[in-house]
């Protein structure tokens, strides 16, 4: 919607290395929009670049919330002040006319997802992630590149802070499930870096699969919205072979850690601090 103000929800954890670029690309973006940084407890040097910022920009707000990116976000949310709210990770780039080509297709039961293009090393960058199809819509659209309109996102009560990845996975489904619709924008682009070693892209692997089995223990069996021929045609080579692997040990490495009993006793998210 021409108009309408966009809350950009940033969280950060040790991100110095990165964040100056994004929050370069975020100010030359189109009006009106505020940006929202939460840092979870970074001793880097991450806060005193975003105040810098805070400093230049009377719509950048820094804040401080440590614990999980859901409970981050979910933090920043409550004291967002747009009626829209647009995720995206610290160690991202947003494409010039990220916001303008957003804004066009705002809509109060609508999601938005845009592209994000990995960047970094080629064998990285090359590989997919896994999609999960819910009625119809994939949900797997990462919370580096999404937007929820404020009102509906509170009302589903905001991300799960128990998750440790696939929180947004998860945000998506219960959105869908409520009928809200996904919109997937090919020209919303934002640059996100892909790990810059072999043991960063191993360990990101693993958690991705922890967070897959999250899922499952929250909200049962979904392997049938998997397709699996697409999942192995995508995996194919070296690299992504080992993803898979280190994925398929997080998932398992959840399922001996974590209780399904734990996770039934609370079906709605435990989304502390988000109030309607």
């Amino acid at each position: 919607m021409v108009g309408s103000l966009i809350s950009v929800v940033v969280t950060t954890l040790n991100e110095a290395k990165h964040l100056r670029d994004l929050l370069e690309s975020l100010a030359m973006q189109e009006p009106p929009f505020e940006v929202l940084i939460v840092d979870a407890g970074s001793a880097d040097g991450t806060v005193e670049i975003a105040k810098r910022f805070g400093a230049e920009f009377p719509n950048f707000h820094v804040l401080h919330r440590p614990g999980s990116r859901g409970e981050s976000r979910n933090h920043a949310v409550e004291r967002a002040q747009g009626e829209y709210v647009a995720f995206i990770d610290g160690d991202c780039i947003a494409n010039a006319f990220w916001l303008r080509t957003l804004r066009k297709h705002l809509g109060p039961r609508r999601v938005l997802a845009g592209r994000s293009m990995q960047i970094g090393y080629w064998a990285f960058e090359r590989l997919e992630r896994v999609e999960l199809i819910r009625r119809g819509y994939d949900i797997t659209h990462p919370s580096s590149n999404l937007v929820y309109p404020r009102p509906e996102f509170l009302r589903l009560q905001g991300f799960d802070p128990r998750f440790v990845t696939a929180e947004d996975i998860d945000l998506n489904f219960r959105a869908v499930e409520d009928g809200l619709e996904i919109q997937y924008l090919h020209d919303a682009v934002v640059y996100h870096r892909a790990r810059d070693s072999i043991r960063g892209f191993l360990k990101q692997a693993f958690w991705n699969g922890y967070g897959r089995k999250q899922l499952t223990l929250k909200h049962g069996r979904l392997w049938s919205e998997y397709s699996f021929r697409r999942m192995l045609t995508r995996q194919f080579g070296l690299w992504g072979f080992l993803r898979l692997a280190s994925a398929v040990l997080g998932y398992f490495r959840c399922k001996i850690r974590e209780a399904p009993g734990e996770w039934r006793k609370a079906q709605h998210p435990l989304a502390r601090g988000v109030t309607t």
